[in-house]
């Protein structure tokens, strides 16, 4: 439980920001086990930072099968974010099929996708009914401002992945810093995923086997915050220092907002709209890392 109330700031910040994907690496829990954290999860002291469920388009009769005893128990809404299968139209009609069988107990009202090129981005955005939120993975690279130009032009959303199992999966704070000024620009929205189970940069084992290789993580709080002061108009520099920064004395929240190193702000206000219009959420295969790391280290 939490021992003190929740500072406004942080409930701006922070208010349905983890997708819990259970299902999915280093976690990679079996469904049943996956289903009952979630149903655990929204009835807990931390439910309202709690997002979607994160499953697999080939998975939601499997998903169903474990979640229909808890639909009736809670009586809330069950929100899904569904991957996509190879076959967009494929993915399309389960998702359809799924909430004219268990809607209202449980809706998929988003997708993540996978797209390399403008081309392959138009083709599946046409194919994909304009009220289900698409994010589109796509690579961070060369083209990446062509490829965000495409997402705005077909209102669609975002999806950096931020780190993964293997070192060489995390991308440099440059690279982070490059992405959420390119969305910003194009006024994209954008999700995380991957490697952002911590809230501040920090070294940690990549996994949760027994000698698991240690890596440098990136923190969600440093990429949050960054794409507040981006939309600030910050210089790049001082970005890159805050998405480096493992300091939480340089990390402040109050009732009126957030400070970093005690002289850049954001408001209240700011920080819901970051989330709202920017940054939308962060997948993650635990929901509790997240919170014992914030209650660590006195931000819940």
């Amino acid at each position: 439980m939490a021992n003190t109330p929740i500072k406004q700031s942080v409930r701006a910040l922070l208010a349905e920001i983890v997708d819990y994907a259970g299902l999915f690496p280093p976690s990679q829990l079996p469904m049943n086990e996956a289903v009952a954290n979630y149903a655990r999860y929204k009835n807990s002291s931390y439910s309202w930072m709690l997002g979607r469920f994160v499953v697999p388009v080939a998975r939601l009769e499997e998903f169903a099968d474990e979640a229909k005893v808890f639909f009736k128990q809670d009586g809330k809404v069950w929100k899904l974010s569904v991957l996509a299968s190879k076959d967009i139209y494929e993915t399309v009609r389960g998702i359809k099929d799924f909430n004219t069988s268990y809607a209202p107990n449980a809706v998929c009202d988003a997708l993540e996708v996978k797209a390399n090129t403008g081309e392959l981005i138009k083709e599946i955005a046409a194919s994909i009914p304009s009220p289900l939120e698409t994010y589109f993975e796509i690579p961070n690279d060369e083209n990446l401002s062509d490829l965000v130009s495409t997402l705005a032009s077909s209102r669609r959303r975002a999806k950096i992945r931020t780190g993964g199992v293997t070192a060489d999966t995390f991308p440099n704070a440059e690279q982070i810093a490059r992405f959420i000024q390119t969305c910003l620009a194009a006024n994209v929205p954008f999700k995380a995923t991957a490697g952002l189970h911590h809230p501040l940069r920090c070294t940690k084992p990549l996994t949760y086997e027994k000698d698991a290789p240690l890596g440098t993580m990136h923190g969600f709080l440093n990429v949050f915050l960054a794409v507040g002061f981006l939309q600030k108009g910050c210089e790049l520099k001082l970005i890159n220092e805050l998405l480096e920064d493992k300091s939480i004395q340089n990390f402040t929240f109050d009732e009126n907002g957030f400070s970093w190193r005690r002289k850049y702000t954001l408001s209240v206000a700011q920080l819901k709209n970051l989330r709202e219009r920017n940054i939308i959420s962060f997948g993650s295969c635990s929901f509790q890392e997240p919170i014992a790391d914030l209650r660590e280290i006195g931000i819940l």
